[in-house]
């Protein structure tokens, strides 16, 4: 297995682990094909959610244009690593 495979599997569990904890859902039914909706994750999760990940990555998500596309955890998570990662190989 490559680092790099390591380090994406680390990333996105501590990106799991933040949105459970920002959004109150249970970490055990938190899937990366489960609806965001479905989790009844609001519109005040979300702006909870973007805060601690950008605090925690030093990165910045535009609530307005980026987030209006996504719709289940996989989304989140593959936008905010993408963020994540442009920030750390500038």
């Amino acid at each position: 297995m490559r680092n790099d495979d390591v380090d994406d599997k680390q990333l996105e569990a501590e990106l799991l682990d933040l949105v459970a904890e920002e959004a109150m859902v249970d970490r055990a039914v938190l899937r990366t094909d489960a609806k965001l909706e479905d989790l009844d994750i609001a519109s005040a999760d979300f702006v909870m959610i973007l805060m601690a990940i950008e605090e925690k990555y030093g990165i910045y998500i535009s609530v307005d244009n980026e987030m209006a596309d996504l719709t289940t955890v996989q989304d989140l998570l593959t936008l905010a690593t993408k963020k994540i990662t442009a920030e750390t190989t500038e």
